[in-house]
């Protein structure tokens, strides 16, 4: 009897294991699924291993954005992942609906080779190969709010790869309505068969709003004037149609560019002066007030003017006419009526030829003689000497010529700089490429901080904007952004590598509609112009002196900085408080 139970026992062990081996097998369910998330600045890589903690713990003040990540890992493949975002209650009968939020997939890239100078000893960054997240692809149409149809990337159902991490971004918009306290919510991340791991979400807005219209000034160009040339390409050489709605595609452009704080571009036209019969220059009422609903929609800035070449080809010999065309601008900022926008010309782009600075000393100082409303911009540091990014003293110098320097991170020094602005003149700052030593450089494959450090950097020097090339968009030299991260650096012999350089949104129609999506690098630059305009709105209460000596740890210099992200959300915490005691 005995030996008969025994029998009986073995063949049901038999099978249990079977079925367990066979579960195994098949990756279903007992796939070990760790879920977690992360409100750092930080880029987690397709190789690196699971986190802990799903708890979300975020704050913001008022007309801001807050994001955080939720990533994902499992050892057998996982299909049909989803994200389900819930409503977030706060004060009394208070509610941040589930509509405010945007949710993206983070699409990866596969690096095998790092930026030029990266793997050099004096880079603060260890080159890792492996899948880099950066393109994110959206839930819904960022305009219509509509699910996106059948394309070649989407967002959701997600398959989850076995042995990969993966994540997704979320976004949430605090309104300007919204009641200060703490808000409590649950999101949920949902996958086959039924799984479920939910997300305790906290978001304690801040008794504070930041201004509609930045403080920061950005001239980071026009991706949808890039995007139709991209296309325009591709369509000369058979590989795609160019899009037929160009009006759709620039208002998507602009408003993805104000929901991240960057200054938009009015379409081509707008920015135009039509000479008069009488000498005189000047912009139709209808034009003007084309401008002023796309400076008032997109919360702009800075307007950059054409360049008067157009005009004038002699600004010695012509300078009645030249004159007569800056007064017609000085007409259109009266008429605009809206004193937080600078209008400026970007007269010439990082002269490094006696030819180039008697070019800059011609036009700048007639241009800046006529007092207009029109600044003179020109990317160079405001200061000579030979050596490597220095002008030759023998060429002169640019004073008088001026009114916004715009040196690269690695060129700009405090001294000259200073000296500049105490005679009312601006400083911004610009990156490209990787020039001279270490500083924040702008790469895919260097660390995501690099894209919030800068604006902290540049407030501690009072530098008042930003400047980047390429209209975000510089897809020139690939087939496939989407693919091939390395986006600049194939016309040099050798060859070099400089991967995302150039951009900061990639190309749509990937993801289902003509237009541009947003890449996490995007998303940390936008956080720190929100993080700059904590510290201007000190520097406004009369408090710029105790913010700096806060923010002075992180933000020594362009070439020492703090590398923790934990550091700046801590220091954003502090610069919360001392606006909310300001207030009171």
């Amino acid at each position: 009897m005995i030996s008969v139970i025994g029998k009986k026992m073995k063949t049901y062990i038999c099978c249990v294991l079977f079925g367990l081996f066979t579960a195994l097998e098949a990756g279903e369910a007992s796939a070990d699924w760790q879920v977690w998330t992360l409100t750092q600045t930080k880029r987690v890589l397709s190789n690196e291993p699971a986190g802990i903690g799903t708890s979300v713990n975020i704050a913001a003040g008022r007309n801001e954005w807050e994001s955080f990540q939720i990533l994902m890992r499992s050892d057998a493949p996982l299909k049909v992942v989803d994200i389900r975002p819930g409503d977030l209650k706060g004060p009394g009968d208070a509610i941040l609906w589930a509509n405010n939020v945007r949710l993206y997939r983070q699409h990866q890239l596969q690096i095998t080779k790092g930026t030029y100078r990266n793997e050099d000893f004096r880079a603060p960054w260890k080159f890792k190969p492996g899948g880099y997240p950066d393109p994110l692809i959206p839930f819904e149409h960022p305009l219509t709010r509509k699910p996106l149809g059948k394309a070649r990337f989407t967002a959701v159902p997600f398959d989850l790869p076995a042995e990969q991490t993966h994540g997704f971004w979320v976004d949430v918009f605090v309104p300007a309505e919204a009641k200060a306290g703490e808000y409590r919510g649950t999101y949920r991340v949902t996958a086959q068969e039924d799984r479920v791991v939910e997300i305790p979400v906290t978001l304690t807005v801040w008794d504070f709003t930041l201004p509609r219209v930045s403080t920061l000034q950005t001239a980071l160009g026009s991706p949808a004037e890039r995007l139709r040339g991209y296309y325009h390409q591709r369509a000369k050489k058979g590989k795609e149609k160019e899009p037929s709605d160009w009006t759709a595609i620039e208002e998507q452009c602009a408003e993805l560019l104000a929901c991240h704080r960057i200054n938009a571009t009015p379409s081509s036209g707008i920015l135009e002066l039509e000479a008069q019969a009488d000498g005189t220059f000047s912009m139709s009422a209808e034009k003007v007030q084309a401008l002023r609903q796309f400076v008032d929609r997109y919360h702009v800035n800075a307007l950059e003017v054409p360049h008067p070449s157009g005009v004038v080809k002699d600004p010695q010999g012509e300078r009645k006419k030249l004159y007569a065309w800056l007064k017609g601008w000085d007409r259109v900022a009266a008429e605009l009526n809206r004193p937080q926008v600078i209008f400026y010309m970007y007269l010439k782009d990082e002269p490094n030829t006696e030819e180039d600075y008697k070019y800059v000393q011609t036009w700048g100082r007639i241009i800046r003689e006529a007092r207009s409303v029109v600044k003179v911009m020109v990317v160079e540091q405001p200061w000579t000497e030979p050596g490597e990014g220095g002008a030759d003293s023998a060429w002169g110098d640019l004073y008088g010529a001026v009114d916004i320097w715009c040196p690269l991170f690695s060129l700009f020094r405090a001294e000259p700089a200073a000296q500049r602005q105490a005679l009312g003149e601006t400083i911004w700052a610009y990156t490209a490429l990787c020039q001279g030593p270490p500083t924040p450089w702008w790469h895919i494959d260097y660390p995501l901080l690099n894209y919030r450090v800068p604006a902290w950097i540049s407030w501690r020097y009072r530098i008042r904007g930003i400047l980047y090339w390429g209209g975000m968009s510089y897809w020139q030299q690939v087939n496939d952004p989407w693919t091939e991260p390395c986006t600049y650096g194939r016309e040099y012999n050798p060859p070099l590598v400089f991967n995302g350089e150039g951009t900061l949104v990639y190309p749509a129609r990937a993801v289902g509609y003509d237009g541009i999506v947003p890449s996490l690098r995007l998303k940390a630059l936008r956080d720190s112009i929100e993080d700059y305009e904590y510290l201007a709105i000190l520097e406004r209460n009369g408090l710029a002196e105790k913010a700096q000596k806060l923010i002075m740890p992180l933000a020594g210099s362009w070439f020492d900085w703090e590398t923790d992200p934990a550091a700046y959300e801590k220091a954003r915490a502090r610069l919360a408080e001392m606006i909310v005691a300001a207030s009171k």
